[in-house]
């Protein structure tokens, strides 16, 4: 992991861990690189609802243009869609700005190369350093050279005529919720969803700069399973700031997560055979329960770290179609190469209308283990992760676990916390476990 891009980009409190000066020479050095590669450099960039991201995109747009290339501004969007434009359309590079679920004060940049993929380490590692002054300072473009900006609203329609070509089936008759978190969904997802004949209700999508994941989207369920149950809708979806993820609620107003929306997608795969080598990419954030279920029906898995993008550097590797996380972050690689909650919602959607039946019922063959995660900040989280009596409660509550769960220490890669998960046969056992680490991480004085 880097001095700045962690598991999904460079990510901070906006003006104060992630700057707007840190924007333009990210953008100064992504123009000045890929315009060595290609004279005609293009980059495309879009942003979520955050307030800051409108600074964040003129501050790229300016580093980008400053050394020659083009920059084409997508505006508010979602993350799929400008992994979509970037391979569909040739752009040199993407680029995001975004922080996910965080919260508005915070931002972040996302890099995409021209696979659509997250961007190769190697490159954010060269600019990183150039961040740090490690790279002599680039020439700024003159005259002619000097790039320009392209408003490129057309990018994002061709996305979301591209999500309404997907589905096999049509939504007519079928009730829908959607909960846009106030961000980047909320000018595509229902536009997609009535396209398809639904019937379609949104929630949380006013966004006005610091509302973005306020109480709302895939993050903050109970108000999608609270207006499934009063408005008797068929199925409900929520996505968060940049609608890279997807968690669904069925008509009961159960949450469905990312681990059984994996599972129901999968079994419809390999039924129709369309699931390579019968193995789903999961990282080691799933549950047991899934894997449980995958052995039932004949389905094999591999495990990564977290992130979607080492999900996504997994499938390519042993050509895998379909992996994903517990979170909502699913990968339907003959579809995109990242993660797309958009994408995920029509996928689970029309695999519920060609089966027939409900939501409830697909789920229903999945028994998660009560799991509960915990997250601690703390000044350090390397030092803390490396801390041999920490690893020693880590090791003692995992013989005290044995064979009925799992737990999981890991630092998160876009903050300063280390998490704490904890897979057991209660909740009671779950909060018991994981008082063991977090009383070691408090008294050695990490958190804070």
């Amino acid at each position: 992991m880097g001095r700045y891009f962690g598991t999904d980009g460079f990510r901070g409190e906006a003006n104060v861990s992630l700057t707007a000066d840190h924007a333009f020479k990210i953008g100064k050095f992504l123009g000045y690189y890929y315009s060595k590669k290609n004279k005609n450099c293009r980059v495309v960039i879009g942003k979520d609802t955050r307030r800051s991201s409108y600074m964040f995109e003129y501050a790229i747009a300016a580093g980008i243009t400053s050394t020659g290339a083009d920059a084409y501004l997508l505006h508010v969007t979602s993350t799929p869609s400008i992994s979509y434009v970037v391979r569909t359309e040739q752009f040199d590079v993407g680029v995001m700005i975004s922080a996910s679920h965080n919260v508005y004060s915070d931002n972040g940049i996302k890099l995409f190369n021209s696979k659509g993929e997250k961007l190769e380490e190697n490159v954010t590692d060269m600019i990183e350093d150039y961040l740090d002054g490690k790279i002599p300072e680039v020439a700024y473009a003159t005259k002619t050279d000097i790039g320009r900006t392209v408003d490129y609203f057309a990018g994002r329609n061709r996305y979301i005529g591209y999500l309404i070509s997907i589905p096999m089936n049509s939504f007519k008759e079928k009730k829908v919720a959607l909960d846009l978190a106030n961000g980047s969904a909320f000018q595509i997802a229902k536009s997609v969803f009535d396209a398809l004949g639904a019937e379609t209700y949104v929630i949380n999508n006013n966004p006005n700069g610091s509302n973005i994941n306020d109480n709302a989207g895939s993050t903050h369920i109970a108000g999608l399973q609270k207006y499934v149950i009063e408005n008797g809708m068929d199925i409900g979806f929520a996505f968060e700031g940049d609608a890279d993820r997807c968690i669904a609620v069925d008509e009961k107003g159960n949450i469905v997560d990312g681990d059984k929306i994996m599972y129901i997608c999968a079994k419809s795969m390999k039924e129709d055979g369309k699931l390579k080598k019968d193995t789903v990419v999961t990282t080691v954030m799933s549950n047991l329960g899934l894997y449980k279920a995958f052995d039932k029906i004949g389905i094999k898995y591999e495990k990564t770290a977290v992130g979607d993008k080492n999900v996504q550097a997994c499938m390519a590797d042993n050509d895998y179609s379909f992996g994903g996380e517990q979170s909502g972050h699913i990968i339907f690689s003959k579809h995109a190469n990242t993660g797309d909650g958009v994408l995920t919602s029509l996928k689970l959607m029309d695999v519920v209308i060609s089966k027939k039946t409900t939501l409830s019922e697909l789920a229903k063959e999945v028994e998660l283990y009560p799991q509960l995660l915990e997250n601690i900040k703390v000044s350090d989280k390397n030092k803390c992760m490396e801390d041999k009596d920490v690893l020693d409660a880590k090791s003692k509550t995992e013989k005290l676990i044995g064979d009925d769960g799992r737990i999981l220490l890991r630092a998160s890669g876009t903050e300063n916390v280390v998490r704490i998960m904890v897979e057991a046969g209660s909740i009671a056992k779950c909060k018991e476990y994981i008082g063991i680490i977090k009383d070691v991480i408090i008294k050695k004085g990490y958190a804070i």
